[in-house]
């Protein structure tokens, strides 16, 4: 067995040489990058540039092949690698010895550049996310991990199939609203980003709290980033829909004896969800993913919202649309990396003010054209009556349409809520959209009649007659 990672390279080499059939296997485990003589790196080239040209993969063309491209490979170095090597037969063997010496070079080379950046004052996340992405990219091992056989894909599909009959599937995460999930396809895919836009005022938070707290009750863990509302805004929301009581009043007035006892149950409830805050007002996608990784089996990212993350120091010195196309595509790459869903928060253009409907488009997302490409599946929200001078206020629920406009696993569609906006609370009314309004408001209104939508449309034209 040999230890020297030179002696192993050229024995790699020397495999090709002797049985071009090897070539397979050891392009399964190691890049050029892997070799460290110039020259052994020039012949591994050469022979995978011949194999994929269906030229013949032996001693002679890849001379020839080599001279071509001025690789400075000499006969004799060739005859010297075809001396030294044994037999072909333990090409694998000297593959994986080449990858081990690789990936320590690797971290070295990580353990030189980090300490480059923290000499130069670089920022501290910044260093920690680089570190991060490397370290799980040498964890992945050579180009193998890359490619799956066909009998292994569908191994690995029927494995998650059977996870799936068996409930513990973690695949996807369920919104925890049946209509929304309906839509999705059963609800987020792990490794996809959902975009949850809208313009100011239309509930985007209310709707995000509601699905994290769902998601954390009934999945798992969730990192819910506020780049708007600190953790006392954040948690007056959620404790205002389990108490009853509006936030504003929690946030700013005084309470009586019987509004602190529903308080205390409500807090009882919250904190055994596992919801994690972020503190910080400011934070970049590498803080973001460093947050991630500190909490234990996460289930869910959500970002409010996409417009307020920090560009960094190297994002400063960019347009607003370069640096947003970036940032856009690294939240991408982080649930995909982490593999959970990332229900990510986007404010719309003033251009849906100028329709005569105002529904929102996918041309409406601001700022890049990115983030309509790299989402997975772009979710709108639209209440007619924000735009009625005369909309109810207080506790009655507002009509809510969630609009899956684009769902890359599934279809889209349109299904009605009813939000109650005081209270931070969601009510789903599309399975039996007359009865369901009529209790949402009953609950939120202190048992007083409401009517349904088309019902106030109705009794208007009698009045108007």
């Amino acid at each position: 067995m040999m230890t020297d990672g030179l002696e192993a390279e050229q024995a790699v080499v020397g495999s090709i040489l002797l049985d071009g059939q090897c070539l397979p296997v050891v392009e399964g485990l190691l890049r050029p990058e892997d070799f460290v003589l110039e020259a052994d790196r020039a012949i591994y080239r050469t022979a995978v540039a011949l194999a994929r040209a269906n030229r013949p993969v032996d001693p002679l063309t890849i001379l020839e092949e080599a001279r071509t491209r001025h690789a400075g490979v000499s006969r004799e170095y060739l005859m010297q690698l075809m001396e030294i090597t044994p037999t072909a037969a333990n090409v694998e063997l000297y593959a994986r010895q080449v990858r081990e010496q690789s990936v320590r070079r690797a971290i070295r080379s990580l353990g030189e550049e980090l300490q480059r950046r923290v000499d130069g004052h670089d920022e501290t996340a910044a260093i920690l996310a680089q570190a991060g992405r490397r370290v799980e990219e040498l964890q992945t091992g050579g180009v193998g991990g890359d490619l799956l056989a066909p009998e292994e894909s569908l191994l690995a599909f029927f494995d998650h199939r059977g996870k799936v009959d068996a409930g513990t599937a973690c695949r996807f995460v369920p919104t925890g609203f049946r209509d929304i999930d309906l839509l999705l396809g059963g609800g987020m895919l792990a490794g996809g980003m959902y975009i949850l836009a809208a313009r100011p005022g239309m509930g985007k938070t209310t709707v995000a709290l509601n699905i994290a707290d769902r998601v954390a009750e009934r999945s798992g863990p969730v990192l819910f980033v506020s780049l708007e509302m600190d953790e006392e805004q954040l948690t007056a929301k959620r404790l205002s829909r389990l108490a009853g009581i509006p936030g504003s009043r929690l946030l700013m007035d005084q309470l009586t004896e019987e509004e602190y006892q529903k308080l205390a149950q409500a807090s009882a409830k919250l904190s055994r969800l596992p919801l994690h805050i972020n503190r910080s007002p400011s934070v970049t996608v590498d803080d973001i993913a460093l947050l991630a990784r500190q909490v234990k089996d996460l289930r869910l990212l959500v970002v409010d919202y996409i417009g307020k993350i920090s560009p960094g120091r190297e994002g400063r010195r960019k347009d607003r649309i370069e640096y947003m196309t970036e940032i856009s595509g690294a939240l991408k790459t982080l649930a995909r990396t982490l593999r959970i869903p990332a229900l990510v928060l986007c404010q719309l253009n003033r251009q849906t003010e100028g329709q005569r409907d105002r529904v929102p488009q996918l041309s409406h997302l601001r700022d890049t054209g990115a983030i309509e490409q790299d989402a997975d599946g772009v979710l709108f929200l639209y209440r007619a009556d924000y735009y009625d001078r005369h909309r109810p206020g207080g506790f009655a629920p507002s009509p809510l349409e969630i609009i899956v406009a684009k769902n890359r696993h599934g279809g889209t569609g349109t299904c009605e809520m009813a939000a109650c906006l005081a209270l931070s609370k969601l009510h789903p009314v599309s399975n039996d959209p007359r009865r369901a309004w009529q209790r949402a408001c009953a609950a939120e209104g202190g048992g007083r009649k409401e009517h349904t939508p088309a019902e106030n449309e109705k009794r208007s034209e009698e009045r108007t007659g």
